[in-house]
């Protein structure tokens, strides 16, 4: 497999497409967005160069990376001779069951389906296609680029072959990819999300602030990030979705979103993306925090 597309060029998108480009293969990246094509090929271009400053990639071969990637708004628009469509958009189920409808119609006949869905049900996404057996989940961890785990998430109905070819692949990536089971959540974000929730429920209680909570768990059980500021960077959004899925699937109060990670959403306070979520990250904080650099 050397021709890849990637539909989604958000933060999970443009590393795969980064990672797939990076190691040799043509990809083609689609999004229906112009605007957010550019943001992530601009962040590709970015990311390669820190690479270059560090020594690990030298200036042709960022510009051969750059050189693998082409993008377009449609998936009419890429080529026909597609061996592997990796699907990166947002985790909602009706949108992802939309796009492998049209993946299914577009793509060859030999072509593999895979979803970087971090918490849907495989089989249920390959039961809009007519092609279950060649359907498969591919989750990447976030930042793409960087990060070695892949999940292999088989389906119901996904095939031995497709799953070899799969899991294969992820090696040339440099990854190390792990075979999993179809059950909500899967693995990562099976034993992630209900740490992370708890995490926000010992906040929602008074137990402790959001700066200790997250102290305890970086000196008292080595984590290198705290729950609440690792759920800033997954997205609030993201997390109470996968919550979701996980409280649907599995009918247990245990994974029942908190209701502070609730309101926060609703009130668009979503981490990172959004500028602010447990913590602040706007343009005025990050000008205070340099400010007391500077007076030290």
């Amino acid at each position: 497999m050397k021709n890849i597309v990637v539909i989604g060029a958000g933060t999970m998108g443009n590393g795969i497409a980064h990672t797939f480009a990076q190691n040799g293969f043509k990809v083609e990246l689609v999004d229906v967005s112009e605007e957010a094509l550019q943001k992530g090929l601009k962040t590709i271009a970015a990311n390669l160069d820190r690479i270059v400053a560090k020594g690990n990639l030298t200036e042709d071969q960022k510009a051969e990376t750059l050189g693998n990637i082409s993008s377009f708004t449609s998936l009419e628009n890429c080529s026909k001779n597609t061996d592997l469509i990796v699907e990166a958009a947002t985790e909602n189920l009706d949108l992802k069951l939309k796009i492998f409808k049209q993946m299914d119609d577009f793509a060859p006949e030999n072509c593999i389906l895979a979803t970087n869905t971090s918490s849907i049900s495989i089989t249920k996404i390959a039961a809009a296609t007519s092609r279950p057996e060649k359907v498969i989940g591919m989750h990447f961890m976030n930042p793409v680029p960087v990060m070695k785990l892949v999940e292999i998430i088989k389906g119901y109905s996904t095939s031995k072959e497709t799953f070899d070819q799969t899991f294969a692949m992820s090696k040339t990536l440099g990854k190390v990819p792990v075979e999993v089971n179809d059950y909500p959540g899967f693995v990562a974000n099976r034993i992630l999300m209900p740490m992370i929730n708890e995490a926000i429920e010992t906040l929602y209680n008074g137990v402790a602030g959001v700066e200790e909570i997250d102290t305890v768990m970086k000196l008292g059980m080595a984590h290198p990030m705290g729950p609440l500021q690792l759920a800033d960077f997954i997205g609030l959004d993201v997390c109470l979705a996968i919550m979701n899925v996980m409280y649907d699937g599995f009918k247990n109060p245990k994974y029942a979103p908190n209701p502070l990670l609730v309101n926060m959403v609703m009130a668009g306070k979503k981490g990172v993306k959004s500028g602010e979520g447990f913590y602040d990250y706007s343009e005025s904080r990050k000008a205070e925090k340099v400010a007391k650099m500077f007076a030290k």
